[in-house]
């Protein structure tokens, strides 16, 4: 082995044997794909044995590269938890925090200001998606933590808060609009909890509807809100001023439980007091 073992190519190499793509990778680390396998390069040098098996799929790990996993990750848990102990609060490391487009709009200014100002030198990577996606990049540890939803809000104690799900219109009654006896609904993919949420409301109330417009963007929602085209279904917190909360005869729709979820696996310090200060921002709203 030629010199020792740097923790931020450990970090790397963790993370694409997690993920499985170097290119994934290069997002969680902040690097490029080339400086990315050169790290890898560089860490199968001083170890002298080859860690990933490469192809135009991505990469997967050789047996020797299974063996070095758990002794990185077990380094990279030494390593922070020896300077949470020494460094108070200057905890350092770095976070790939997962979270719905809604619950970002909502709520990661304050969470990302007020944790930002505690902990400086804790770098906060975000990946956007829905639940549904969120889960299988936790259960891959391409994220360290996420916020997701449950339609469950007493499932756990994991749940921070609860959030209504509302309609949204450009008019402040459903009346207003004139759609007629179809009502067109923008909504985000099938697989959202939203969009289940939403047709699932309005089967039970026996109200005629028709999916017309589909983004996974809350912007995207948004906009088709204030054209007017269309109402929309989203959580109460990030409703802009100049959208209305439509009530009757549309029928009430569900609140979704907020919680944090963690990767599979030990959590670092940086994660848990990540975790800690998002429960204490989330339940004091």
């Amino acid at each position: 082995m030629k010199g020792p073992l740097d923790p931020r190519l450990l970090t790397t190499f963790v993370r694409a044997a997690h993920s499985g793509s170097l290119s994934a990778t290069a997002l969680q680390v902040g690097r490029t794909q080339s400086a990315v396998t050169m790290q890898m390069q560089r860490l199968e040098d001083m170890l002298g044995q080859s860690l990933f098996h490469r192809s135009g799929a991505g990469v997967r790990m050789t047996g020797a590269g299974e063996r070095f996993l758990a002794h990185a990750e077990r380094i990279l848990k030494m390593h922070d938890e020896a300077l949470a102990a020494f460094s108070g609060e200057g905890l350092r490391g770095s976070i790939v925090f997962g979270s719905p487009e809604d619950y970002l709009f909502a709520f990661f200014p304050t969470i990302l200001k007020t944790f930002g100002t505690r902990y400086p030198e804790i770098e906060i990577k975000v990946v956007s998606a829905p639940t549904l996606e969120l889960r299988g990049q936790l259960h891959s540890r391409q994220i360290d933590l996420a916020l997701i939803s449950t339609l469950n809000p007493r499932e756990s104690d994991d749940v921070v808060r609860t959030e209504p799900l509302v309609w949204v219109g450009s008019k402040p009654s459903l009346e207003q609009h004139e759609f007629g006896d179809v009502i067109p609904l923008a909504l985000p993919s099938s697989n959202a909890m939203d969009h289940k949420a939403a047709c699932d409301a309005m089967a039970s109330a026996g109200l005629r509807y028709k999916v017309s417009h589909a983004s996974n963007s809350i912007a995207g929602l948004m906009a088709m809100a204030r054209s007017g085209l269309a109402i929309s279904v989203m959580t109460k917190e990030p409703v802009p001023p100049d959208l209305f909360i439509l009530s009757a005869p549309l029928p009430a729709l569900p609140r979704l439980g907020v919680k944090i979820a963690f990767a599979d696996g030990d959590q670092s310090p940086a994660t848990i007091a990540f975790a800690d200060h998002i429960r204490h921002v989330l339940s004091a709203r």
